[in-house]
């Protein structure tokens, strides 16, 4: 039997009762499309976040993209953000037509070196759009600072950090607006595809839902300007009501495993040996994917291989490297933190119902292994 990094049938097993029920529920309603389900959501979540909007769309990329577009964003204009990071938050920037700029990461958590951003604003940067990476959040207030004294808008892009907080306050709550993935292996994930976009502007809100539904707004047929067919699923929206009530839950059994982890692999970690999850100064980490860096990376993977353990690179590939956006131009070598990190990083397994006797089975193999270097 093989051991992958997530797994929820265990976590479909538990619920599966309430997601029959969050089914039926949308098939009788004789709504299927824009229905109570993903009204009550937006509002749901909305309140959860201390905020007044959410306008629900139908992945994780296109609530970054319209969220963008929402703020004003478009051809033209630059967005910086960071290259480790998952490709759809840079294809969704591309999307609107902008140009994404990149800056470094910081080494000991991966999240965005903010003392770089002063140097990649240009008179063409209209956004700043930090990723709140593998379960916590970027360092808020220099970027803040940076935005305010140079008019930027400040777009989170929170895909990875449900419920995560920074210095107290909730991931999406810091900018302008804050994008939402709920692709089911998230912290608060769907069965299915699905997002959404928090703000507390009424005016950014009311562009969201016209640019999710075709550009029409009050009177269908009538396009006020040109949009998408992004609305979220209502049984989709029905799922995410039920679990929502169950985040805290999600995230104290992540918490757990982290927990578990941290204490089984203390001595592998030295000079050279095997680097844990740091928690950056203010956050609350929710572990939405652990990942721990080696430099033999490539050798332990391949050796657990033999062990029944399956693991994953969040993210192999920096986006900058990739042949989709050569035509922006970055060197090897202009990202030097991002690129060396490819080549160490890997995910444990991580997922809320994850066994403890499976987790201490990648804990002795990793002991063996690493060991063994």
């Amino acid at each position: 039997m093989t051991t992958y990094v997530w797994d929820y049938l265990a976590e479909y097993q538990n619920e599966r009762a309430d997601l029959l029920d969050a089914v039926e529920t949308v098939f009788g309603s004789g709504q299927l499309v824009l229905g109570p389900s993903v009204a009550g959501f937006e509002k749901e979540f909305a309140d959860y976040h201390g905020l007044r909007h959410c306008a629900g769309v139908d992945n994780g990329t296109n609530a970054v993209k319209l969220g963008l577009q929402a703020l004003g964003i478009g051809p033209g204009d630059e967005v910086i953000t960071v290259s480790n990071t998952a490709a759809p938050t840079v294809v969704a920037i591309d999307g609107t037509g902008a140009t994404p700029v990149f800056v470094d990461v910081r080494a000991e958590d991966y999240l965005m070196d903010t003392d770089r951003l002063a140097d990649a604003i240009t008179p063409r940067t209209k956004a700043l759009l930090p990723v709140h990476l593998y379960g916590q959040c970027v360092d808020m207030a220099p970027l803040l600072a940076l935005a305010e004294e140079h008019g930027l808008a400040v777009l989170e892009d929170c895909a990875q950090a449900h419920g995560a907080r920074h210095h107290g306050a909730l991931a999406g709550t810091l900018g302008d607006a804050a994008a939402f993935s709920f692709y089911p292996t998230k912290v608060l994930g769907a069965y299915g595809d699905g997002g959404a976009v928090l703000t507390d502007d009424e005016n950014v809100d009311r562009a969201l839902r016209r640019l999710r539904y075709y550009g029409m707004e009050d009177v269908y047929y009538v396009v006020r300007t040109p949009g998408h067919n992004s609305r979220l699923d209502e049984v989709q929206a029905e799922i995410l009501r039920r679990r929502l009530t169950r985040l805290p839950r999600y995230i104290e059994a992540r918490r757990a495993v982290a927990r578990r982890y941290a204490e089984g692999l203390a001595g592998l970690t030295g000079d050279g040996g095997l680097v844990l999850p740091s928690i950056a100064a203010g956050n609350d980490h929710v572990y939405y994917v652990y990942v721990v860096r080696h430099p033999r990376r490539d050798e332990i993977i391949e050796a657990l291989k033999g062990h029944g353990i399956s693991l994953n690179i969040s993210y192999p590939w920096p986006v900058h490297t990739m042949s989709g956006f050569a035509h922006l131009g970055y060197a090897k070598g202009s990202l030097p933190v991002t690129e060396r990190l490819k080549d160490e990083i890997f995910s444990l397994p991580m997922y809320p119902t994850l066994p403890t006797d499976v987790q201490d089975q990648v804990i002795a193999a990793l002991h063996e292994v690493v060991g063994a270097l």
